[in-house]
């Protein structure tokens, strides 16, 4: 057994008690070994090295130390030569006659002069003290610097000169005699040259900046240079002490003349040395300044691609902003520019842009016109170099601008390098207001700090939703969005373009109600009241307000909102209230505009916005309101004698309750819900509003909509394909009351949410919702099967795989044409198109022959040439609502900047934010019925004072007899089947002849084919009978009657045939060729009516109206199933 005693070892024997409880400090101590760290640098001469190269402080010091003494030295030797005569001195004087003894040599130098100077004692003094002292700083260093190599040190060119400058006067401190010995101090100009080099390196290194090549190139071309010209006076100044005796003036004239070429002859050397100096120099001078300027142009032009800095004085003095981006392309900067520099306070701001590819010929040709390029300054780097936004002067922004590249093939992954961007901004500057754009909505909630978001995929797809339901939603947006003066195509003949042009111009602008001219007057009454009457007093639409203490904007909060001095006003006007004139009317002039109102649907004046709209004398008096039965608006039943104007209820200071009517949308929609159909029931359709149980990403906001009681199978979503529960196979088979909204895209991404929750929210009639097809591919099968011949839209969104081609505006090549195909096809079919580039709009629904849309081609050019941000504006696709690019929305973005508010009203407008409070747009039909109302004021009140609605627009549809090209004329082969008569045959063979030319001018080759078949075939074919002739003549005849559209049916309703679906709804001749549509935002108030005007409305949330006994909407959701609908249709 071990002895565990023996293992323990013995105390020490200083072991106290205080030991015990301190710790055994001094036994512990015993086996420590303390170890010393960079025991190198202790050294004598590391120390040394440390303080003179090392440190950067020091070393600083140093350099300019040194520089000063190489400095000195030249001063003092410009002093000797100052006070130097050739004359004097004792060694000149004995050199002199012992000269005039001897034969003189005509021709022969006289050394003397040149060797021997008259130097003062003081001076030798000085030039000695600051000889000794270079002499210990040179062997110092070159001490400190040795690494094994004696030789190299010795040869540098400095410690020559240094050596060759000092050293002789070391000498004459021993040798007295040589006190007046000439030394070329001068050379010690290359030594303060190299000093001052390494003094610019130094100092960069201490204050930690970034060294500019630029300025270091341009230090050392000027210092080289005055080298040159130093050591080229100084030298001919002393070599003609023995010849011209030239002063220092004269030396440098003389140099001065030479080296610019000049060469006027009046000073010149006369003896050799001097001459052997001048050649010397001027070769020196040709090989080293060339080499100097090369490198300095190549500096210059890397600087030109890199673009420089932004200095700090500018960025103190003068407000800019930064604007990041991955690549730069020549639309994207004018986009920016245009609708940057179009609010006037903006005028004096200037714009730097952070790009980290080079500028490529089109952006710098835009740059170097004089308009941008005082304000406008292109950076090359990354932001995510603090160095590169140090550059920038980042921290002294006022805002930084990162946009996404959204022609990246892989999106997320520009997404991610948006948000590495914002990050990096944030971190080096976190006081600069940020202005994020993101494409994808799940990766928004990274860059949730940032001022302000735009995530593309949310408001393009809630754009293409209120698209189907609210016509040009997508138009009315990008119109509200820029900046515009309604100056558009004002000079042309027609009279909508004017109107279109005209409204284009208004805009959303705030102000304070207390401070306001508008609306002061209306503190204390009801938003409606103040709404109805600042439209018809001055022509602008109040839409929204903003209470003092909360930041949600509420768009038409209605009728039980009573305006408060305090609060922000929200209004759609051309002109913000601080640029605008009051002027007051003279009664003979409104009778004169009375003259002049609306009398026709042809002509209507162009009323002047402030005050100059002429009142509508209307009679009051209380009306219904607007059933769920149809969109009228009900004639009143009190109409009175012909000739008078049906009555409409005032718009009430304060609303009064029992006179409030919600219109439909509780008690019309309850009835509905509470009582479903047949039909619903037997398909077990059972709707319950709530909120969605589930979030396809952080950051989507909540929406109150309509939902199914019980999730549907996944198995059942396969429209095409029939599962266990149902055997259906194409849409038909379902049998869907409403038509279809049909979605094509290339993946079913999480921005479909924005697309399908507006569809879907609470306050759309349960009746009116559209069943929602996604094609994930768009053959001919597909788009049969899920529907298309009967569907109400059809929403082509761009793809990604195809956003990205090697030609810019290539990229929308495969939507167009297959877009076009799709226009070919299905005429009736409404299409809703996004674009990646806003210029190919121009090829939508595109006809070669169509001297109209020629007609409207030129009239953008035009407007493009004024300067109009909105040249596109008059395409009709556009006008119509029919095609938008989500580059368009870019702009919402920028007027963020001035407008804070422009992306909360949009996301409100478009529902994608939903504000307790807050309205919504929708839209209403004007039909025959709502003709009496007459004019846009009338509509105004009447809404006012019926449903609190706030109409902002009217989407008007005209028949326009459009120049249409011969190859639409077409005659059908069953009607000419039909005709037996001469007279319809001889009209049938005039109206072939131009359908055949057009079809064989459109598709040469195939018709062509077809007539050579027919002929060859009546030729070959022999004449049995007559029936048989008659046969082979009647078909001859329908290939030449046969059109392109004909073809194009025949086509689909064989291939509906084919795949088992009835042809019966596909219409092949029903199309809008015929037709224009355009937008009218926040028409004057006597803009006349007209039948089947849609008119854009935001209507009061209807949840405001609720009691408080009525459940909440979370409640009402969790208690959805097993509970009955009619306690959920409360809300």
């Amino acid at each position: 057994m071990v002895d565990l005693d023996s293992e323990v070892p013995p105390l020490p024997p200083r072991y106290r008690f205080r030991d015990l409880l301190l710790g055994d400090q001094g036994w512990q101590s015993d086996d420590r070994v303390q170890v010393e760290f960079y025991m190198n640098e202790n050294t004598f001469k590391e120390r040394l090295k440390l303080f003179f190269i090392k440190n950067q402080r020091s070393s600083l010091r140093i350099r300019l130390f040194n520089f000063s003494l190489k400095l000195l030295s030249c001063f003092l030797y410009i002093i000797r030569v100052l006070l130097d005569d050739p004359t004097q001195g004792l060694a000149c004087k004995e050199l002199n006659r012992r000269c005039s003894n001897q034969n003189y040599t005509p021709g022969a130098i006289d050394w003397s002069p040149i060797i021997w100077v008259n130097r003062s004692l003081p001076l030798w003094g000085l030039q000695v003290s600051v000889a000794l002292i270079s002499v210990f700083e040179t062997l110092l260093l070159s001490y400190l610097s040795y690494k094994g190599n004696i030789w190299e040190q010795i040869l540098r060119i400095p410690f020559l000169l240094e050596i060759i400058n000092a050293v002789p006067f070391i000498i004459t401190i021993f040798w007295p005699a040589l006190r007046n010995l000439f030394i070329p101090v001068f050379l010690n100009c290359w030594l303060a040259k190299h000093a001052l080099e390494n003094m610019i390196n130094d100092l960069h290194r201490a204050i930690q900046r970034t060294q500019s090549a630029m300025f270091n190139q341009v230090l050392i071309l000027i210092s080289t240079l005055l080298c040159l010209i130093f050591t080229c006076i100084c030298g001919i100044q002393h070599l003609e002490r023995a010849g011209n005796r030239l002063t220092l003036f004269d030396s440098l004239y003389f140099c001065i003349v030479t080296f610019s070429t000049v060469g006027f002859g009046d000073v010149t050397p006369k003896i050799w040395p001097s001459k052997l100096l001048v050649v010397i120099m001027i070769c020196v001078a040709l090989v080293v300044l060339p080499i100097q300027f090369e490198q300095l142009a190549y500096l210059w032009m890397e600087r030109q691609k890199s673009g420089g800095n932004y200095s700090r004085h500018r960025a103190q003095t003068e407000k800019h902003v930064v604007l990041c981006v991955s690549s730069l392309k020549i639309d994207l900067l004018m986009d920016f520019l245009n609708e940057f520099y179009a609010h006037p306070r903006l005028q004096d701001y200037y714009v730097v842009i952070l790009c980290p590819t080079e500028m490529d010929a089109q952006v710098r040709r835009v740059l170097q016109i004089p308009m941008w390029s005082q304000r406008v300054i292109y950076l090359q780097g990354s932001a995510l170099k603090d160095q590169d936004l140090l550059r920038a002067k980042m921290d002294d922004a006022e805002a930084c601008f990162i946009l996404s590249s959204r022609c990246e093939v892989d999106r997320t992954a520009a997404d991610h390098q948006t948000i590495l961007r914002a990050w990096a901004v944030k971190d080096f500057a976190p006081n600069c207001p940020l202005y994020v754009q993101i494409l994808k909505p799940e990766n928004k909630f990274h860059i949730k700090f940032a001022d302000h978001v735009v995530c593309e995929e949310e408001f393009k797809y809630a754009m293409l939703a209120l698209n189907c339901i609210c016509p040009a939603t997508s138009t009315l947006i990008t119109l509200l969005v820029h900046t515009s003066r309604g100056q558009e195509s004002q000079q042309s003949s027609e009279q909508w373009q004017k109107m279109y042009g005209r409204c284009s111009g208004n805009e959303v602008h705030h102000i304070n109600l207390e401070e306001s001219t508008f609306f002061a007057e209306y503190e204390g009454k009801s938003f409606t009241y103040a709404s109805f009457h600042a439209h018809k007093k001055f022509g602008v639409c109040l839409i929204g307000v903003r209470k003092e203490d909360n930041k949600n904007i509420l768009l038409n909060p209605g009728p039980r909102y009573i305006m408060s001095s305090t609060d922000i006003c929200f209004y759609i006007n051309i002109t913000k209230e601080e640029n605008s004139a009051f002027k007051k009317q003279e009664k003979h002039r409104k009778k004169h505009e009375s003259k002049l109102s609306y009398h026709g649907t042809s002509r209507l004046p162009v009323h002047s916005i402030i005050a100059s709209m002429g009142t509508v004398a209307i009679d009051l008096q209380d009306t219904g309101c607007r059933t769920s039965s149809g969109p009228t608006l009900a004639l009143p039943s009190e109409g009175g004698r012909e000739g008078r104007r049906p009555s409409i209820a005032p718009v009430l200071e304060v609303a009064d309750s029992s006179s409030l009517q919600t219109c439909d949308l509780l008690s019309d929609q309850s009835e509905d819900e509470t009582t479903p159909s047949d039909e619903e029931v037997s398909a077990g359709l059972e709707y319950a509003k709530g909120y969605p149980p589930y979030s396809p990403y952080i950051g989507s906001s909540p929406t109150f909509c309509h939902l199914l009681h019980e999730k549907v199978p996944f198995c059942c979503l396969r429209l095409d394909k029939g599962c266990q529960h149902n055997y259906y196979e194409d849409a038909k088979a379902y049998g869907f009351k409403n038509k279809l909204i049909i979605v094509a895209a290339e993946t079913a991404g999480n921005g479909l949410y924005n697309f399908i929750v507006p569809l879907r929210a609470y306050y759309r009639p349960k009746k009116e919702l559209n069943p929602i097809v996604l094609l994930l591919d768009n053959p001919l099968d597909d788009l049969l099967r899920c529907g298309v011949t009967f569907a109400a839209n059809m929403v082509v969104v761009d793809k990604e795989s195809t956003m990205s081609a090697e030609e810019d505006y290539m990229a929308d090549a495969k939507t167009i044409v297959n877009v076009q195909t799709l226009f070919r096809l299905f005429s009736s079919l409404s299409i809703i198109t996004e674009l990646t580039h806003p210029a190919n709009m121009r090829f939508m629904q595109f006809r070669a022959k169509d001297c109209y849309s020629l007609a409207l081609s030129k009239l953008e050019k035009k407007e493009r040439e004024k300067g109009s941000n909105l040249a596109f504006m008059f395409r009709l696709p556009f006008a119509a609502g029919r095609v938008f690019s989500i580059s368009m929305l870019d702009t919402l973005l920028y007027q963020s900047f001035v407008k804070g508010y422009m992306i909360s009203i949009t996301r409100l407008l478009l529902g994608l934010d939903t504000t307790p409070g807050s309205g919504f747009l929708c839209s209403m039909k004007i039909t025959e019925e709502d003709l009496w109302i007459r004019t846009y004021a009338r509509l105004y009140q009447k809404l006012c004072s019926s449903t609190g609605d706030i109409p902002i627009g009217v989407y008007r549809t005209e028949s326009q007899k459009l120049t249409t090209s011969e190859s639409q004329i077409s005659i059908s082969v069953e009607e000419w089947e039909d005709t037996k008569d001469t007279k319809e045959q001889i009209s049938y063979r005039n109206n072939h002849r131009n359908s055949t030319s057009s079809d064989q001018s459109d598709h040469p080759l195939l018709r062509r084919k077809s007539m050579q078949w027919a002929r060859r075939l009546s030729r070959r074919v022999p004449r049995h009978s007559g029936k048989t002739a008659e046969k082979i003549n009647q078909q001859r005849m329908n290939l030449y009657r046969r059109s392109e559209r004909q073809e194009l049916a025949e086509l689909v309703k064989n291939r509906m045939k084919h795949l088992g679906l009835s042809p019966a709804g596909y219409d092949e001749m029903n199309d809008h060729e015929n037709t224009l549509s355009y937008i009218l935002i926040n028409p004057s108030p006597d803009t006349r009516l007209e039948l089947n005007d849609i008119v854009y409305l935001i209507r009061p949330d209807p949840l405001a109206y609720v009691p408080n006994t009525a459940p909440s909407r979370k409640d009402s959701f969790c208690n959805t199933v097993g509970q009955d609908t009619r306690e959920e249709t409360q809300l």
